[in-house]
């Protein structure tokens, strides 16, 4: 099967996912510096969030730049991770509404788990396709982001037992390590290409 109608798919519902999330951003309350304080809670969730979503469909890009054709076990794998980040706009709303309570942290940082291990099966299923030498295991090489995040991620739900803002903060640190540019795929891409 082509991978362009499976990518035009995620791309849509990723794009719809951001638009939910944009949604549940509420006005302040009144028209003053004290309003515009009262929501920066909600605006600093949904930013987190709005990162998350641009790091998978970014690094989801980069998988299919390397990916040749797909079969089912691909396409199902990629809706695994496209139900899991479908989530993202009600634990994103839940966490910011309960004022960071316990739970619902716990529960945004076990979808963000689940978004990370639905990735990590796709990424081995498109490598499994292409074999160990094809493309993309090449170009992930140790993959250390990959496999050090979910570790990170087990961590900010041990420390959310402490402190729910403990959990926050590990969560935060995850998308840090993934705001910087992963270039290997990019790398690989272009020489291959010549470009």
């Amino acid at each position: 099967m082509n991978k362009s109608r499976l990518e035009a798919f995620s791309d849509g519902v990723l794009a719809i996912v951001i638009t939910i999330m944009v949604l549940e951003l509420r006005v302040p309350e009144e028209p003053s510096w004290a309003g515009v304080a009262g929501v920066v809670p909600t605006f600093l969730s949904y930013l987190l969030s709005f990162v998350y979503v641009g790091i998978y469909w970014n690094n989801h890009h980069h998988l299919f730049q390397l990916a040749g054709r797909v079969n089912g076990a691909i396409l199902w794998a990629n809706l695994h991770l496209l139900f899991w980040l479908s989530l993202f706009p009600f634990t994103t709303r839940w966490t910011d509404d309960s004022g960071f309570a316990l739970v619902p942290v716990l529960v945004y940082g076990g979808n963000l788990l689940l978004a990370a291990l639905a990735f990590y099966i796709l990424q081995s299923t498109l490598v499994r396709q292409q074999g160990r030498d094809g493309p993309l295991a090449r170009a992930l090489g140790r993959d250390w982001k990959g496999k050090s995040s979910p570790v990170i991620y087990l961590a900010g739900l041990v420390l959310a037992l402490a402190h729910p803002l403990a959990g926050m903060a590990a969560y935060l640190v995850v998308a840090l390590i993934w705001l910087v540019p992963d270039r290997r795929a990019e790398r690989f891409v272009a020489a291959s290409t010549g470009e």
